[in-house]
């Protein structure tokens, strides 16, 4: 772990920075897309990883509050610290994952590359072209002080890729559902469910009661489109209330299977 600085100056914990600084750039495009928060609001963060969502958040608001869930010990212990740095008492860490039910649940932690780690590491290994694409699109669509990455050539990228996949370990965490989470800590309101959690988005989405739908207010979620996730999960949205669905591919990931879904009443 170390701690750096986002471009802004905003200091944070990590394990890599380009990937911090990478994931900050992430994070405001989700903010920068419709999806409205005010000081006081309910955030649940599901695959926060180092917590760059609660980070800006604590620092923009006075009054938030933010759930944020990592089941991987070595990406959530800077989790764990990034909350602690934000000053913000209501920024709230749980080492755990989020699924469809409550139970134990295998992951594959990435140490060269930690915001790959997932509990379905065949979405990666079992489509490397699209995998590769990724990593293609991350490269050449760097932050500005990363311009370095550009010059590489892309016959590299996929011995980069490569590396990026190699010294993987697996990792039992436990998992619970949304719903037990939201009946457990007496929620009364979710205004922004973010979910990024490689590959079990669905299964989140399926662990939500239909009574508990009406406290989430909007949604925004990153989808790897294998085995047509993408219309399952607009078809589970806009059966539970949500009439305003956007599709948005970030720059640089056109080619891969990853699209940010953007969902509100």
């Amino acid at each position: 772990m170390k701690k750096i600085h986002l471009n802004d100056g905003t200091p944070i914990y990590c394990l890599k920075e380009t990937e911090a600084i990478v994931l900050d750039e992430h994070i405001k495009g989700y903010l920068n897309l419709g999806i409205n928060i005010k000081d006081g609001d309910t955030i649940i963060d599901i695959g926060a990883n180092i917590g760059v969502l609660g980070v800006r958040l604590s620092k923009k608001f006075k009054n938030i509050k933010i759930h944020c869930f990592e089941p991987i010990p070595e990406i959530y212990n800077s989790l764990k610290q990034n909350a602690q740095l934000s000053l913000n008492k209501q920024f709230k860490t749980y080492k755990m994952g989020v699924s469809n039910n409550t139970k134990q649940l295998d992951f594959t932690y990435y140490p060269n590359s930690p915001a790959l780690s997932t509990s379905n590491p065949e979405i990666w290994e079992n489509d490397q072209e699209n995998f590769i694409s990724a990593v293609e699109g991350s490269i050449y669509n760097v932050p500005k002080q990363f311009l370095w990455a550009r010059l590489i050539p892309k016959f590299i990228v996929p011995l980069i890729a490569k590396y990026l996949q190699s010294n993987k370990k697996k990792i039992t965490s436990k998992v619970i559902s949304l719903s037990d989470f939201i009946q457990n800590q007496e929620i009364k309101i979710i205004n922004l469910l973010k979910i990024d959690c490689e590959g079990e988005e669905i299964n989140v989405l399926r662990g939500i009661e239909r009574k508990h739908w009406p406290l989430i207010k909007a949604v925004v979620m990153e989808v790897n489109d294998i085995e047509n996730n993408i219309e399952i999960s607009k078809k589970i949205l806009s059966s539970n209330g949500f009439t305003h669905i956007k599709l948005e591919k970030e720059k640089g990931f056109e080619k891969t299977k990853l699209t940010n879904i953007y969902a509100t009443k």
